[in-house]
């Protein structure tokens, strides 16, 4: 039974000496590794006009974008005025707290310094980013669920998983891994499919497939996944921060969805 393997992970992979590394960790460099494959060979089969330089150059601008606008995100939108309080805690990363909204704003604006380094048309840099994103995602929600953090609501389903702790006793969904499945799996399947048709699909189409896809499968999985406890929910018993965040995604991913295909700008490496 699920509950019977999550009894016995330890967040702590391994540690040698002084030095413990944690599953968490290892989630995130997984994620951006594997997200580089992805990112690059796409690029290649595009014919876009990406080496490895550039591919380090936007890896190292996502990585940037994505850890302090993670943070960053956390603090303006799940902090419920603490940071306010004891801002030397806004640097504790240690003690947990990051934001896939925040991340998300600090990757695009990481993409835009990158697209102007490696002279890539922003869309297409973005397009490419958004295909390879959901393996990080995925990544991230197993880490999640290792450290018995994010869980879901209350269920009696063959498949409740007892977090302890704060969760209490009681068996809960595994809302980690549901959201590990539709945001990483399932929207890596569609964005990868698609970005086999050659020529590729207009400047912008994986970009608003991907924040739709993003922004539907988080609020679906937010109504069996339990608030962050210093919030609760926001309005009526069910509204909660994600969704509410969510739901612009899905109203930006619409509107550039429908300029991809009005406009139908070609994937190019650098603007003639």
């Amino acid at each position: 039974m699920l509950n019977d393997l999550y009894q016995q992970l330890d967040p702590i992979a391994f540690a040698v000496g002084p030095l413990t590394v944690r599953w968490y960790g290892i989630a995130y460099v997984l994620g951006f590794v594997c997200a580089g494959f992805v990112l690059y060979f796409t690029a290649k089969r595009w014919k876009v006009r990406f080496d490895i330089d550039s591919l380090l150059t936007v890896m190292i601008c996502a990585m940037l974008g994505v850890i302090l606008g993670g943070r960053l995100g956390y603090v303006l939108f799940y902090g419920d005025g603490y940071y306010l309080q004891h801002p030397l805690e806004i640097l504790a990363t240690n003690h947990g707290g990051m934001s896939f909204h925040g991340g998300l704003i600090g990757a695009l604006v990481g993409g835009i310094v990158a697209a102007r380094l490696t002279h890539v048309p922003y869309l297409t840099l973005a397009d490419l980013g958004c295909i390879a994103a959901p393996i990080g995602l995925f990544f991230g929600r197993c880490a999640n669920f290792v450290n018995g953090e994010l869980w879901g609501a209350p269920t009696d389903l063959p498949w409740g998983v007892v977090f302890g702790g704060a969760a209490g006793s009681m068996p809960r969904h595994p809302s980690q891994l549901y959201e590990a499945f539709l945001e990483g799996i399932v929207i890596f399947a569609v964005l990868f499919v698609l970005s086999r048709k050659v020529p590729p699909r207009p400047r912008g189409t994986f970009m608003g497939l991907f924040l739709i896809l993003y922004g539907t499968f988080r609020i679906v999985a937010e109504f069996v996944r339990e608030p962050d406890a210093q919030l609760g929910y926001l309005w009526g018993g069910w509204l909660t921060m994600g969704q509410l965040l969510s739901l612009p995604l899905v109203l930006a991913g619409i509107c550039i969805l429908a300029y991809a295909v009005k406009m139908k700008l070609p994937q190019k490496g650098v603007a003639e």
